[in-house]
């Protein structure tokens, strides 16, 4: 466990001289810590050197954890991919769904979102490099599904969020953060001022510093506070 404080005081030393250099406020970003495939261990760990806030992938494993840590009263994002079927337990367990990029599976968390949780926060996933291969509404989609989005009454939504393709220096990895963040300043055109987006959900363990550039204000870091992830049945790191 001394690893993982170490992992995130070196994570905070990055967030905290990017937003200086960004000239923003510490305040205005959060880290969100990817725990998917962790031990509840991990979790407990992180949480107690300040970290509230988890992202998980696969839904029994995530409502598992939820279950067993509840006295722990974390904050719990889904940012995994949603299938229509799978939609009532996330809409039950979780406070955020970052990977909302249909109208289909927005309705069904609308539907099944108990009235006692208050609203769920919500961010469109975009494909924001159009790859066939990962999921997300093409950014030209975007503006349409976010007006659908924003009348249902369980729901809030938040903002955007994206995976771009991977980038191997700083100026060609802000590139799609800033087309994200464009699109968002788009779509608030469109919204009223109480519906206005304020989250963008960019940026992961190997390219903080362009998001925090480029307007980050959830960043999903997991390697990075976690270590590699290993794949138990071959032993292997991921």
């Amino acid at each position: 466990m001394e690893l993982i404080k170490k992992n995130i005081a070196a994570v905070k030393a990055r967030i905290e001289t990017s937003m200086a250099d960004a000239g923003r406020d510490q305040q205005s970003l959060q880290l969100l810590a990817v725990s998917k495939t962790r031990d509840e261990k991990y979790i407990k760990s992180a949480f107690s050197m300040g970290l509230n806030a988890f992202g998980e992938n696969y839904l029994q494993e995530a409502v598992n954890k939820i279950q067993t840590l509840e006295s722990l009263d974390a904050e719990w994002h889904f940012i995994g991919p949603l299938q229509s079927n799978k939609t009532k337990p996330v809409a039950e367990n979780f406070s955020w769904v970052h990977t909302v990029d249909r109208l289909k599976i927005a309705k069904r968390l609308n539907d099944q979102r108990p009235e006692s949780l208050g609203a769920l926060n919500i961010c469109l996933q975009i494909n924001i490099d159009n790859e066939p291969s990962k999921s997300g509404v093409a950014p030209s989609e975007a503006i349409d599904l976010a007006l659908a989005v924003s009348e249902l009454p369980r729901l809030r939504l938040r903002g955007l969020m994206a995976i771009p393709m991977a980038r191997q220096d700083i100026d060609s990895q802000r590139q799609p953060f800033r087309e994200l963040r464009l699109l968002k300043e788009e779509i608030n055109q469109q919204l009223d001022n109480s519906q206005k987006l304020d989250t963008l959900s960019m940026g992961m363990s190997g390219d903080i510093e362009a998001a925090i550039l480029e307007g980050a204000t959830i960043l999903r870091v997991g390697t990075d506070i976690f270590g590699p992830r290993t794949d138990k049945a071959n032993n292997k790191e991921l």
